[in-house]
């Protein structure tokens, strides 16, 4: 007769140093989390913002010498001849705005390059009118003569005054691309699969989501096709990195892709402010990841047409199509290599 055993309950107990480690892990995941959120807009400050300066010499001289004495590295003035040579430069996103002295003083902001900017350039034609009526009542003139106009020449939409509504479609499409690659990653096999899956979701992504934003809300402005085409490669980028990282070391890599997109690239996207705000060259960097790129590119296709817009496009393409080129060394280096050194049947000897 056979001895009882003792049924298995299937019960697993972490060790108590596991547990604690695990704990202590995933509070230090949460701060550097935070930490990669909050960081840039804790230490963004306003420095080397670019603003033209056009009128005679001497009076540009002098307000060079005023913003250097009473806001000293905050603005990167260049003269200009004209005043539409400074508008022409705003519209290329060369300047975020200009100031133009003489007889007929004029303050230039455009919302639809920085709300927080146009906000600090309404406070200086604040402070140069008040410096003009001084000196006019110096001179014995009357001091409300003349006036400091303020010009948008690039304003928001009415749709989204603020401009909440352009920085708020940042995160969506980094989510986006993130779902995208993930469920590809998981639910696709197939590397010819998974890259024709890849373009099938960009496109009809990018068109939904122009369609809601562009046609339905009317926060983007601009061309249909063209905003289309952006969000389009803007998800693709991502989305091709995670499938490619994917393919490649398996399924850390989509915690690879993920963590490059949102606790990397985004905090320094520069989506919610200049890149000049952010600190060190951090701001510049942040162009050349997915959501630095797509935010400058779904700015300036709603906004400024005339900008360049090669730098962007060249960066989201280049994501997309490391994540192909990732997706084929993936699938190289994954096949099974079967040697067959010899199926020989033996046949039986004749005569036998």
């Amino acid at each position: 007769m056979s001895e009882p055993t003792t049924p298995r309950t299937g019960r697993f107990v972490t060790r108590w140093p596991a547990a604690i480690a695990i704990s202590a892990a995933a509070a230090i995941a949460v701060a550097v989390i935070v930490l990669a959120f909050l960081w840039p807009v804790v230490t963004a400050e306003a420095k080397d913002v670019p603003l033209g300066l056009v009128g005679p010499e001497q009076a540009t001289s002098q307000v060079e010498s005023a913003l250097d004495e009473h806001a000293d590295g905050v603005f990167d003035t260049t003269t200009y001849d004209t005043r539409d040579e400074a508008v022409d430069a705003i519209e290329q996103r060369k300047l975020y705005g200009a100031v133009v002295v003489g007889t007929e003083p004029e303050v230039i902001v455009a919302s639809a390059a920085s709300p927080a900017v146009a906000t600090m350039l309404r406070s200086l034609a604040g402070t140069l009118q008040a410096q003009v009526s001084a000196q006019l009542a110096a001179a014995g003139q009357d001091p409300t003569s003349v006036t400091v106009a303020v010009t948008d020449v690039v304003p928001l939409v009415d749709e989204d005054p603020n401009g909440s509504g352009l920085v708020a479609i940042g995160f969506p499409i980094v989510l986006g691309g993130m779902l995208g690659g993930i469920l590809i990653s998981l639910l696709v096999a197939g590397v010819a699969r998974r890259l024709t899956a890849l373009a099938v979701y960009a496109v009809a992504a990018g068109t939904l989501v122009t369609l809601i934003a562009h046609t339905w809300f009317g926060i983007l402005p601009g061309d249909f096709l063209a905003l289309a085409t952006g969000l389009s490669l803007a998800m693709l980028g991502t989305a091709s990195f995670i499938v490619g990282m994917n393919a490649l070391i398996g399924p850390p890599g989509i915690a690879v892709g993920a963590i490059l997109t949102m606790l990397v690239g985004n905090p320094i996207s520069a989506a919610a402010m200049p890149a000049q705000f952010l600190v060190g060259p951090w701001g510049q960097i942040g162009q050349y990841f997915v959501p630095g790129a797509a935010a400058t590119l779904i700015r300036d296709l709603s906004y400024f047409p005339a900008a360049d817009m090669t730098q962007p496009w060249l960066v989201l393409g280049a994501w997309a199509i490391a994540g192909v080129l990732l997706s084929a060394l993936g699938h190289w280096r994954n096949r099974e290599v079967v040697h067959i050194d010899a199926l020989e049947e033996e046949l039986p000897a004749s005569g036998a």
